[in-house]
């Protein structure tokens, strides 16, 4: 997949065309997780790397509606929720364009934005996370080698903590060397699955994807405990 920092951007400070607006709410619907081609405008913002609150995102605002009344997009509601998607004659639009080369490329998408930043944090904390794993195993050898041994309490402290420095190795081994770069032509949607999986029996397979659970949020697991060292 090409480097999204060297292809042909929009720049954000710049009100998008109606076709890059268009071609936001494609693919922030292609990108959800459920199945809906119906999206929020924060995720067409988000598509557009818009802040919320700027002149640009106002001006996109504007824009839906103008789309909507030329019948390139469709207006529903999600959970009381304003939802766009893009109709057959929004499509046929986007292809003409694309075929004149008239579309500018879209900013980076959030899905390989996450993939991008979670592949950063964890080349730069592994090390960190491996020497944390490595003290809580030193704690260990010295509980086992205490005369009198220690309380109880020491233990069950320990397998906490050890327990919460693996599972932060883990998801930054994950992210650095297991989680492919996204392919924007699909939505990129952790499901726990690996392809090992086929080996194991079924009760082996549910508890295995239930460990794997969260292993792309690094930056929040490691947070959520302090950031312990």
């Amino acid at each position: 997949m090409p480097n999204p920092d060297r292809r042909q951007r929009s720049n954000p400070a710049e009100a998008p065309t109606d076709e890059l607006v268009l071609a936001a709410i494609e693919r922030a619907a292609l990108h959800r997780a459920s199945n809906t081609p119906a999206v929020p405008i924060w995720a067409i913002l988000e598509h557009l790397s818009l802040a919320r609150r700027s002149a640009a995102a106002r001006h996109v605002r504007a824009r839906v509606s103008e789309l909507h009344g030329r019948g390139l997009i469709e207006h529903s509601r999600h959970h009381g929720i304003e939802t766009w998607g893009v109709t057959d004659s929004g499509h046929r639009h986007l292809q003409r364009a694309r075929r004149r080369g008239g579309l500018p490329t879209l900013p980076e998408s959030p899905q390989h934005r996450a993939w991008r930043n979670a592949r950063t944090t964890a080349g730069h904390e592994i090390e960190r996370f491996r020497a944390s794993v490595h003290a809580r195993l030193a704690e260990a050898a010295l509980l086992l080698d205490a005369d009198p041994p220690p309380h109880s309490d020491d233990w069950l402290e320990l397998a906490d903590t050890l327990q919460r420095a693996c599972r932060r190795l883990g998801s930054a081994s994950y992210c650095l060397y297991e989680w492919r770069e996204p392919d924007d032509a699909h939505a990129d949607i952790d499901n726990g699955v690996d392809p090992s999986d086929d080996a194991l029996e079924h009760s082996e397979r549910v508890r295995v994807r239930a460990l794997r659970s969260g292993r792309r949020n690094l930056a929040l697991r490691d947070n959520a405990h302090g950031g312990q060292r």
